[in-house]
């Protein structure tokens, strides 16, 4: 897969206060995950906060490696759904190769590898 289609991101604001108040939370710096189970098709939320980030051009940019760390290695999250939030913590920005080992980590840690 080569996309990001709309029917993999998280939105609508019942979706997104589910996972944030009964979703699980962990660390995998630089990033904060919180997921939770689901029924339906995988969904994720890439944020990075305009506290730490006043330019919009930053935190697209952020947003847009997130995105692709999780679109390349989606598969290692197997045959099961989740609902998955990636919130960028880090006053700095990273590079994609740190960004895409958190998110790595994060999608194993979810699975239980």
């Amino acid at each position: 897969m080569n996309t990001f289609p709309k029917h993999s991101r998280l939105c609508g604001q019942e979706h997104i206060a589910a996972l944030y108040k009964q979703g699980k939370r962990f660390t995998a710096w630089p990033l904060r995950v919180t997921y939770m189970p689901t029924e339906e098709q995988t969904q994720v939320l890439v944020w990075a906060p305009k506290s730490l980030f006043k330019r919009a051009v930053k935190r697209n940019h952020l947003r847009r490696l997130m995105r692709e760390a999780y679109r390349l290695h989606q598969d290692l999250l197997g045959e099961q759904h989740y609902l998955i939030a990636f919130n960028y913590m880090d006053k700095e920005e990273q590079t994609y190769a740190v960004i895409e080992k958190a998110v790595c980590k994060a999608l194993n840690k979810i699975n239980g590898k």
